[in-house]
């Protein structure tokens, strides 16, 4: 083992979870970042994996002999879809051509392959790329091509953790949909299910990715498959915040999300919801993690906890 390891994406919500994790084993970690502060005991090296084009990334490297790549970006605003595809795509090249052999864990989504419009079969890692069903959701669909584009590379191995739960989450990225309801500002249950995961345990799945993960494979890392219904029901009894009751059907929730989005945009302003939102509430989120479970010795602790640690979190955060 060298003297480094890389983690690109180290200040997000699961990199910086797997950062003091990587540091608490005692290893010495560098984080490539664009902005604000890594976690104590890393080392920080300014830089992006798209736009900087000179000697960042490659210094990064010096000294490393394995790499986590988790830099992204997640958006729902279609209008963000070529810097996602950059990111995903140009930047994850960068990362792999610069890595030359070493040892890479690639941070994906379960969205890439665990999405059905129906919820069983429940998908597992054998399931096709969801291309016909998030073709139309950019996030996914760049992920789905980084994906496809890292698993040509030597030594790569793929996670796929669902929905990021749990506390940290400093942009709130994957916890806004829960700070939503905790304000009260999603109208109606949706139809769809879900699956979501604590960072915390993802970030211990991608550490143990590198140590046992089968190189040109990919992992599931997934908690609870609830409906949405149970899913609010469960932050009502957490939260004690009352949670939505109204339940519409699809077209119906998609029309009137696409008006509310117009007299928002008419008055330059952004709408409590969107339409992607609507159309992601309405398919089956479900994953089954048990290869993850088999061959890195994954474990999901039990969901209540994350759900509290999460709004627990969330709640110090809006004060």
């Amino acid at each position: 083992m060298s003297n480094w390891t890389l983690v690109t994406g180290g200040t997000g919500f699961l990199g910086a979870h797997l950062v003091r994790q990587l540091v608490a084993r005692g290893e010495k970690v560098r984080v490539l970042a664009r902005g604000g502060g890594v976690p104590d005991g890393a080392e920080k090296v300014v830089g992006d994996v798209v736009q900087d084009l000179e000697t960042p990334l490659e210094k990064a490297m010096e000294g490393c002999d394995r790499v986590y790549h988790l830099a992204g970006f997640v958006s729902r605003d279609p209008d963000d879809g070529q810097r996602m595809m950059r990111v995903h795509i140009d930047g994850t090249r960068r990362v792999l051509d610069a890595a030359k052999g070493r040892r890479v864990v690639v941070a994906s989504t379960s969205g890439t392959v665990a999405v059905s419009r129906h919820p069983e079969p429940i998908c597992d890692e054998s399931a096709p790329y969801a291309t016909e069903i998030a073709g139309n959701w950019p996030y996914y669909l760049s992920k789905i091509y980084q994906e496809k584009l890292a698993l040509t590379y030597p030594n790569v191995v793929v996670v796929n953790p669902s929905l990021l739960l749990g506390p940290g989450d400093e942009r709130q990225s994957s916890t806004g949909d829960v700070k939503k309801f905790l304000r009260k500002e999603i109208p109606i249950v949706p139809p769809g299910g879900m699956n979501f995961v604590d960072a915390r345990d993802a970030a211990a799945a991608t550490v143990a990715a590198m140590e046992r993960g089968r190189p040109g494979e990919r992992y599931l890392l997934g908690g609870p498959n609830w409906t949405l219904a149970e899913f609010f029901g469960r932050l009502e009894r957490a939260s004690k915040v009352r949670g939505p009751r109204l339940k519409l059907p699809d077209k119906l929730a998609l029309g009137a999300t696409s008006l509310l989005e117009h007299a928002y945009k008419a008055l330059n302003k952004q709408a409590p919801v969107d339409r992607i939102s609507v159309e992601m509430s309405q398919v089956y989120w479900y994953c089954d993690s048990s290869k993850a479970a088999r061959e890195l010795g994954f474990v999901s602790r039990d969901p209540g906890e994350t759900l509290d640690d999460t709004i627990r979190d969330l709640r110090q955060r809006m004060i």
